[in-house]
């Protein structure tokens, strides 16, 4: 007969949580940041849908990223204007790393009319990194 186990309302909660993991079980990010760096541009400037993003943004981020790829089609529209593939070079990519399955990141995108840094944070859960925070400086 199988034992039965009593399990807390939050021990279950718990369970199925997204799971930390640590940085020597995650592979490295550096070209994660790069990927990320470009595609969140290409959501800003409409040709690319934030929903491909998805998998690799926590809840915040990601509704952030949708409230400003919004506000851009608007803008956009308002002027007349077709979306576009945004001309960039990523010129460089630095990450640290403050504690086990977090890095901090920024990277450094270079468009015809200026420079721009992308700094974001990562963290490792489920195997994989998710950003928890983006920006556009």
């Amino acid at each position: 007969m199988a034992a039965m186990h009593n399990f807390s309302t939050r021990q279950i909660q718990a369970m199925f949580e997204p799971q930390q993991t640590a940085t020597t079980r995650l592979p490295d990010p550096q070209p994660l940041v790069g990927t990320l760096a470009g595609a969140v541009l290409e959501v800003i400037a409409g040709v690319r849908d934030v929903d491909q993003l998805a998998r690799w943004f926590t809840e915040e981020p990601y509704l952030n990223l949708v409230m400003r790829a919004n506000l851009a089609a608007r803008a956009r529209s308002a002027r007349g204007e077709a979306a576009r593939q945004p001309a960039y070079v990523l010129r460089r990519v630095m990450c640290f790393s403050p504690a086990d399955g977090v890095v901090e990141a920024t990277a450094i995108v270079v468009g015809p009319v200026r420079t721009r840094a992308i700094p974001m944070r990562l963290e490792g859960y489920d195997n994989r990194w998710r950003a928890t925070s983006i920006a556009i400086l």
